[in-house]
């Protein structure tokens, strides 16, 4: 499997709004989300589809399209227009079915990394097989459509289990850390900020951002704090002094000498 990096920063852009492309590739995103799908209106597909297809290459960023799900009228198109677009990666919406995506990627005819964005309890349900599916190399968790579906709140606790779930089931499965989603209050970055650490804290590698404005508060939310710097530091200086068994109280054994190189890794320059 190709070696892929979740991104912790990926920025939707709308398919239909080629004008916008160039500045979200400027925006300090991690990747370029092209969408066809949500942000697309139905009369204005085919032309999305044809702006993606003409300027996905010219960008810097990396780049994720993604396509409209299975059982849509574009589901078809969209994958015969990827065919010859190297170099992308294809998310796939409401992901349900591991058949599905074994029969996408057949279709697109190569090896694509596919983001399998998981919105329905069915998709939680699968998720074994659909990580386990060709070229499936992370989920996403489209968490807005996912508390439709189930009927719930969407907010932290009731979304807990799910959240959890993905992130083991991923690491079990040995691919890339899931990518959390969207927060959809535009007016208070404090808000996605806050979103985006929690989604840390639980084991995600990123969070999907709506809006330019939302992706320094992100990042900021997945970079080690200076105090976690610090603290990252301390361990493996004495770590590496040899015999120490306690920093400030805190017992030193091998999970947390890992832990701080985890931390300091994260904050060497790419």
């Amino acid at each position: 499997m190709v070696n892929f990096v979740t991104p912790v920063v990926p920025l939707f852009v709308p398919g239909s709004r080629p004008d916008r492309f160039a500045k979200a590739d400027d925006s300090g995103a991690d990747a370029v989300i092209l969408d066809l799908e949500d942000a697309v209106a139905p009369t204005d597909k085919a032309r999305a589809r044809e702006a993606v297809v003409a300027h996905a290459g010219a960008l810097k960023s990396p780049v994720i399209v993604r396509i409209n799900a299975v059982g849509t009228p574009w589901h078809a198109t969209d994958i015969e227009a990827l065919r010859d677009l190297a170099g992308i990666s294809v998310m796939l919406p409401k992901a349900e079915h591991p058949e599905d995506i074994a029969n996408m990627t057949l279709r697109i005819g190569r090896f694509v990394n596919v983001i399998a964005l998981v919105e329905s309890v069915s998709g939680l349900a699968s998720l074994t097989g659909i990580l386990t599916s060709p070229g499936v190399t992370a989920i996403a968790f489209g968490s807005l459509d996912f508390a439709l579906d189930l009927g719930c709140a969407h907010d932290r606790l009731s979304l807990l289990a799910a959240r959890s779930e993905i992130v083991w089931r991923s690491r079990a499965a040995n691919r890339s850390a899931p990518i959390d989603g969207i927060a959809a209050d535009l007016g208070s970055p404090e808000v996605a900020e806050d979103d985006a650490r929690h989604a840390m804290k639980m084991g995600f590698g990123g969070k999907m951002a709506i809006h330019p404005k939302q992706i320094d508060p992100i990042g900021r939310a997945f970079r080690p704090s200076e105090k976690e710097v610090s603290w990252a530091q301390g361990i493996i200086e004495a770590a590496s002094s040899g015999g120490a068994l306690q920093v400030n109280g805190e017992m030193v054994d091998r999970p947390v000498i890992e832990r701080a190189r985890r931390i300091l890794r994260l904050t060497a320059p790419i």
